[in-house]
């Protein structure tokens, strides 16, 4: 091998550390090989809105919820965040994220509030006539 060589590094004696290792868990060993969120089948938009659910038993006592859970509970204790702002948070894929959701949200333990599709938005038309009505007041 030579010294450009990916494998120089390893012979040369060289270790990794810390973030340079790469991340230690894989991801489907996060889900369970799991790939869509719970049997529901519920498919979470990037920027639908997760929050705590307080009303909830406490997350932080199910042994059943893995570190990856708690981690995304106490995101969302801190206040409401998107799932694309959990993943970002979490430091993990969005894939692994919304599978992570479905369990909490099966559980009980957070709620999704799904964005507005834009047919049902108010038309542009009537809401530039509410915004000259009220600078005619």
């Amino acid at each position: 091998m030579t010294e450009d060589s990916p494998g120089s590094a390893l012979q040369a004696g060289s270790q990794w550390y810390d973030n340079e290792a790469g991340p230690l868990v894989r991801p489907y060993a996060m889900t369970g090989g799991r790939t869509t969120p719970g049997p529901t089948g519920v498919r979470f938009d990037l920027i639908a809105l997760v929050t705590l659910d307080t009303a909830a038993p406490r997350a932080d006592d199910d042994t059943s919820l893995g570190p990856e859970h708690r981690a995304l509970v106490d995101l969302c204790r801190i206040e409401t965040q998107s799932v694309a702002e959990l993943a970002a948070g979490a430091d993990l894929p969005v894939g692994v994220v919304r599978v992570l959701l479905g369990d909490l949200l099966e559980l009980g333990c957070v709620t999704v509030s799904r964005p507005v599709p834009p047919a049902q938005l108010p038309d542009e038309r009537i809401l530039r006539e509410v915004i000259a009505g009220l600078r005619a007041l």
